[in-house]
């Protein structure tokens, strides 16, 4: 920092009572981070300062070392997405099914669109990040997994959970032990509290990378002499090298935790994840444009994830009335489809005359009961079976979006 720098500051480390200091100009995109005992040094050598001139007051927010986290004031929308890694590859093929490509010029570039929601800016990030920069007001929606939103949100009132099952990065935080040695026996987080080894003098050692919900978690379960710490590379192996007890780790097949010997044990798991949608609350009723962004996002998601695994299903029947057709098809366990069959007449000529001694059904059949279905129309004189698979399935309005205005207070 020049001398010419510091001159925009008024000396007063020596009366500075917080233990650092972090300042910023946005002006100039300036910023010094500093501790309050090298603070007084500078201050003494280079007339570096904690204060600031009346004239630059406005421009610079100090707050014990943070800078104020208001909405920021921009006009586009910012959605963050996973930069890497499965969750990244499944949230894009995601987005893509429900017609929201993201074009990204670069794909090294961190910045990209998606052309049918506009003012909407898509920014990839580390999944933790994107929650930091949500709470920051750098992000006003996000794609993560609710692990992530967990250990980094800290329960923040601010996020809010738009839709909680996005159906894919499914896994769960879980603790694990060794199968062998002092745990062999031991099946349960009861009986691992029980354990008359772990002391204040010798605690349970935990490695893992969630030094947030970990703790909580053992605190919420009555354990009380607990260390955790964090390892380099897999946490697997940390028990076998002797550096842990135990893990608190995402497992989602099990298949790692078997093969390194170790085991889940009842009333282990600290949650379920999957992927999930989340936003700002300030962004949500602050911004404009981030609702109507978030209800047409989460009506696409919606209508998208109904229709996954779901059939149309058509066929002809012969009958008397639309009405004896539709008791036919209602009599059979599989053909009730979402809200009941349609029952349409299919008209012919028959001797220069108009009849309609035939009727067309459609309903809607999930992949599972296909075949099933399929029998049963036959079995009540169904012909002609026609079977295609379903992309959208439109509510009159989604739950979804009732429940976030509820939160919202809207």
């Amino acid at each position: 920092m020049s001398v010419s720098s510091t001159s925009l500051l008024q000396p007063c480390f020596q009366q500075c009572p917080s233990p650092s200091l972090s300042l910023f100009c946005p002006s100039s995109s300036f910023r010094i981070s500093l501790s309050a005992a090298a603070a007084r040094t500078a201050a003494r050598t280079a007339a570096v300062t904690c204060c600031v001139s009346s004239q630059f007051q406005s421009q610079v927010s100090v707050l014990n070392g943070n800078i104020d986290n208001r909405v920021s004031e921009r006009n586009e929308i910012r959605l963050g997405l996973p930069s890497k890694g499965r969750m990244a590859e499944d949230t894009l093929d995601l987005l893509k099914d429900c017609q929201l490509s993201v074009k990204q010029v670069n794909p090294r570039q961190y910045v990209a669109q998606i052309p049918q929601l506009s003012n909407l800016e898509v920014w990839f990030q580390r999944p933790k990040d994107i929650v930091r920069k949500l709470l920051s007001g750098d992000l006003d929606l996000g794609i993560v997994g609710l692990d992530t939103v967990s250990e980094y949100g800290h329960g923040d009132e601010d996020l809010i959970i738009v839709h909680n099952a996005l159906e894919y990065g499914d896994c769960h935080l879980s603790l694990a032990i060794p199968k062998y040695g002092i745990f062999e026996n031991i099946n349960s987080l009861r009986e691992l509290a029980q354990m008359p080894q772990w002391t204040a003098e010798k605690p349970l050692r935990v490695a893992t990378g969630f030094t947030y919900l970990g703790p909580k978690f053992m605190k919420d379960n009555g354990l009380k002499h607990v260390v955790f710490s964090t390892a380099d590379g897999a946490l697997e192996a940390a028990p076998a090298m002797g550096i842990a007890d135990a893990i608190l780790d995402l497992v989602s097949s099990g298949t790692t935790l078997r093969e390194n010997n170790l085991k889940e044990i009842e009333g282990g798991v600290v949650l379920e994840s999957q992927a999930v949608l989340i936003a700002s609350r300030k962004s949500l009723i602050q911004r404009k444009g981030v609702l109507d962004t978030t209800h047409e996002i989460l009506e696409r998601l919606e209508a998208h994830l109904r229709a996954v695994g779901q059939f149309t299903v058509t066929a002809n029947m012969r009958g008397s009335s639309a009405e004896e057709v539709a008791e036919r098809i209602l009599s059979q366990t599989s053909l009730s489809g979402l809200q009941g069959p349609t029952v349409s007449p299919v008209f012919s000529k028959r001797d220069g005359k108009i009849t309609a001694d035939y009727y067309a059904i459609v309903i809607c059949v999930p992949k599972k009961a296909l075949y099933k279905s399929v029998q049963q129309l036959r079995a009540i004189g169904g012909s002609g079976v026609l079977i295609s698979p379903l992309t959208y399935i439109f509510d009159e309005e989604t739950p979804r979006w009732r429940e976030l205005l509820k939160k919202l207070g809207l």
